[in-house]
């Protein structure tokens, strides 16, 4: 497993940064203020926040986070890996408290909405789903639609499925034993997908309602262990439209991915397609930047905090991110879509 390379992060502490822009007769003039937005969560303000979720199986790795002052990291907890395990109590212990001693909240990032063949879950006797055949057991769908291999979406109403996230000895309860302050849900979307969708109808099922029934669960079993477990969904922004008043009521706060920057699936790090992509349909229809941020915008009018996380190689496309994000209230990060590093584009203006 390749170690994670040192990088120095510093961060923006300045509340305020003033931009200037040019007037038609050459002279400057201070534009609008950007201001840092932040939210409080269990009590912890939160301005700032990481997202790793690989090569933590190393202590040096998960040292080099625990020595950064992010507010918030999600990480994944790596207990269920069938490899190269992650020694999940060292990253609660180490990555709770920020180094000048104040506690900092820590998500375990979760795949709700699809099996990945490396977790332990995943039995000798399944077989994966290809792009035209269910899988074995049939509630594995379909593949990936991103390009992430090992990953399917499942039919995450089925019992079977929810037993292994909701059961007494299920996933969530584990994550709250380890420690965890929440969790933060992959593949909420799932309820979008078109074979998840078929597969809903053929069976008579509401996929949008299944969802929010999937992710109370979630929250239900999390809290009867710590009563503030947090929920942190990821992307769908359009399921708040089924139910806006139960969905809020579920969720604690809401991220979304590829506002204005994406990257490809299952590319490392250093590759060129790690971030600095838009437009096309990533960015179409519903999903163009500018109704990203009118459906995010419905979030916060409901108290529901945005996180952002774009995906970012140009330093010219990062700084542009933060400066639009914190315009829109959200939360922002910068990173490269492999989430295998600490952001080379930490939160700073220079």
């Amino acid at each position: 497993m390749k170690k994670l390379n040192s990088k120095h992060v510093i961060l923006m502490f300045f509340q305020v940064l003033f931009l200037i822009s040019c007037r038609d007769d050459g002279n400057v003039v201070p534009e609008e203020p950007v201001v840092k937005t932040s939210t409080v969560l269990n009590g912890i303000k939160v301005s700032t926040w990481m997202y790793q979720i690989q090569w933590l199986d190393e202590k040096a790795t998960i040292d080099e986070l625990d020595a950064t002052p992010y507010d918030m990291l999600v990480v994944e907890p790596g207990h269920n890996f069938k490899t190269d395990i992650y020694n999940t109590k060292y990253l609660v212990s180490s990555l709770k408290e920020k180094p000048n001693g104040d506690e900092r909240l820590l998500l375990a990032y979760i795949d709700i909405g699809q099996a990945e063949d490396y977790r332990s879950y995943w039995e000798s006797s399944w077989i994966a789903p290809t792009e035209t055949d269910i899988g074995t057991p049939d509630f594995l769908l379909t593949i990936d639609p991103d390009g992430w291999s090992g990953n399917y979406p499942v039919a995450y109403w089925d019992t079977r499925w929810l037993d292994i996230w909701l059961g007494v000895n299920g996933i969530i309860k584990q994550l709250a034993d380890f420690g965890f302050d929440g969790v933060y849900l992959d593949w909420v979307e799932a309820y979008d997908d078109d074979k998840v969708r078929e597969t809903a109808s053929q069976e008579g099922v509401d996929p949008e309602k299944e969802m929010m029934n999937f992710i109370e669960g979630i929250r239900t079993t999390g809290r009867s262990i710590n009563p503030n477990f947090l929920v942190v969904s990821q992307n769908a922004p359009y399921l708040l439209d089924e139910d806006p008043n139960r969905y809020i009521s579920i969720i604690d706060a809401l991220a979304t991915e590829d506002t204005w920057f994406y990257g490809e699936g299952d590319v490392l790090w250093d590759n060129p397609n790690a971030g600095d992509l838009s437009g096309g349909d990533r960015h179409a229809s519903d999903y163009s930047t500018a109704n990203r941020i009118t459906q995010n915008a419905k979030y916060l009018d409901l108290g529901i905090p945005v996180f952002s996380v774009d995906y970012c190689i140009s330093e010219t496309n990062a700084k542009q991110t933060y400066i639009n994000a914190y315009r829109n209230g959200f939360i922002p990060l910068v990173t490269r879509v492999p989430l295998t590093n600490i952001t080379e584009t930490p939160p700073l203006f220079e």
